[in-house]
């Protein structure tokens, strides 16, 4: 029987932001191991191609050996089983997410009542960031670096 702690903070990170990163290293204190996990989301299409994604997360954090980075392609509850992992791990910016949030943890609790969600609050600096609004800056030419991790660079892209 595994003991340890393991939490899954699953995403699309596309890309990950200092919210993610902010979510995770604090989920540490709480957590043996955190793993990252990119779903594929049937209903949405990623912007950044996954290995794009999981190479800057693992950068994100490369000292911290207690966090994994994989992508996944099953059920969330399904992972969590093959990872033995009892923690789902969510960051939440405001009332939005939680109620979007809750309704997948209630799911997700009739799948597999052995697996608890755990939720974050974002500190009050990240509370605007998004993955979504990084997008935005980055299509017309802006310059992200205040809201991904300091370990990584992301160029502008200016499709627009």
């Amino acid at each position: 029987m595994n003991s340890k702690r393991v939490a899954i903070f699953p995403g699309s990170f596309d890309p990950i932001t200092k919210g993610h990163e902010s979510v995770v290293l604090r989920a540490l204190t709480l957590f043996d191991d955190v793993i990252i996990a990119i779903g594929e989301n049937s209903s949405k299409k990623g912007f950044f191609p996954i290995q794009q994604r999981l190479s800057w997360i693992r950068k994100t954090f490369e000292d911290y050996p207690n966090v994994k980075v994989e992508a996944f392609s099953s059920l969330l509850v399904d992972f969590c089983k093959e990872k033995q992992a009892k923690y789902i791990l969510r960051g939440l910016r405001n009332s939005i997410d939680f109620q979007y949030e809750r309704n997948i943890a209630l799911i997700n609790q009739e799948l597999n009542s052995d697996i608890e969600t755990i939720f974050l609050l974002t500190k009050p600096e990240d509370t605007a960031i998004s993955s979504s609004f990084v997008r935005e800056i980055l299509l017309f030419g802006g310059d992200v670096t205040k809201f991904i991790p300091s370990k990584i660079t992301i160029e502008p892209i200016k499709y627009l």
